[in-house]
């Protein structure tokens, strides 16, 4: 990422402009934003937006993926520690808070982050100030913490399973990536810019999408957003073998169904309408397969091996 400007976003959707506009309206404040959004519609891109924006752009952009980390690190990685605090630590390390001192530090997924340690994150906001492992003495830090989750942490609060008083405090302003099926102007102009930029990137002569190729297109329902369109685009264009990209150059590798496709019909088999109620329910989960089996009330085994069942289908 080194090198891109992060201070430009291309949309052509009234939503996503206005989303834009309240981000830099607020990036030169010390406010804690939460930004929500399903997986692949760019919350990090927003995150790093909002830093380019601030009076802390000329500092590193600081991120942590809570859901990347394993349980037993994520601590150490948030707040460091010192030598001798525990057996292999041989030398002090800083935690992301110190490295992000003075910047802006992104808290991806926080919705994954145990609640014992929402507590100290907690502290961390309140006093400006963090302890590492091992430490005698608190380490002031300033800090513009932005944080992203793919799921509600109103419900999750609800649940017991997020606190509280910390929803509160990264909730100071809210921002909500609208999904890419409900942008249709951006998907067109955002498949154009992908084409252009994957011929540039890879050194071919530039490409354009016919007609029907971006009806295909335009009638997909991009369960992974941003992110998938970025990637189907891209393969076609390595693919392709004219400079005019046609509709069956489009491969979209997903066992889901276009959008006109994804609705209950007369004459559906009962394998059929159970397939269409897994794939919805994936969607309204962000593809979070323990929420979706949930919801379905079926065993995370059983939903992973319908999942497996329907890839199998559409590769033959």
């Amino acid at each position: 990422m080194a090198g891109r400007d992060f201070s430009v976003i291309h949309t052509a959707d009234t939503k996503m402009q206005h989303v834009l506009q309240m981000a830099e309206s607020v990036a030169g404040s010390r406010a804690t934003i939460l930004i929500n959004g399903e997986s692949g519609t760019g919350k990090e891109l927003l995150a790093r937006y909002i830093h380019a924006k601030s009076n802390r752009s000329n500092k590193a952009f600081v991120a942590l993926n809570c859901a990347a980390v394993p349980e037993g690190l994520l601590e150490s990685e948030l707040f460091g520690y010192e030598k001798g605090a525990f057996t292999g630590a041989d030398q002090r390390k800083l935690g992301k808070f110190e490295l992000a001192n003075e910047s802006t530090f992104l808290l991806d997924e926080i919705s994954e982050m145990p609640l014992l340690l929402q507590a100290k994150l907690l502290r961390v906001i309140q006093e400006g100030e963090v302890e590492r492992l091992g430490g005698q003495a608190p380490v002031k830090v300033n800090v513009r913490l932005v944080a992203t989750t793919n799921k509600s942490l109103h419900e999750m609060v609800e649940k017991g399973e997020f606190r509280e008083d910390l929803f509160y405090r990264l909730n100071v302003i809210p921002l909500e990536i609208p999904p890419l099926r409900k942008r249709v102007k951006d998907i067109e102009l955002l498949s154009r810019l992908f084409v252009e930029m994957s011929s540039a990137e890879n050194g071919i002569e530039p490409k354009s999408l016919s007609s029907e190729a971006m009806k295909k297109l335009l009638h997909w329902d991009w369960p992974g957003n941003v992110r998938e369109l970025q990637n189907v685009v891209e393969r076609t264009v390595l693919l392709s073998q004219s400079p005019i990209i046609r509709d069956n150059e489009i491969s979209i590798k997903d066992y889901g169904r276009s959008r006109e496709e994804r609705g209950i019909k007369p004459g559906m088999t009962v394998s059929e309408a159970e397939k269409l109620l897994i794939l919805k329910t994936l969607d309204f989960t962000g593809q979070n397969r323990t929420k979706a089996a949930q919801l379905l009330g079926i065993s995370i085994r059983t939903l992973r091996n319908k999942i497996n069942e329907y890839k199998q289908v559409h590769a033959q």
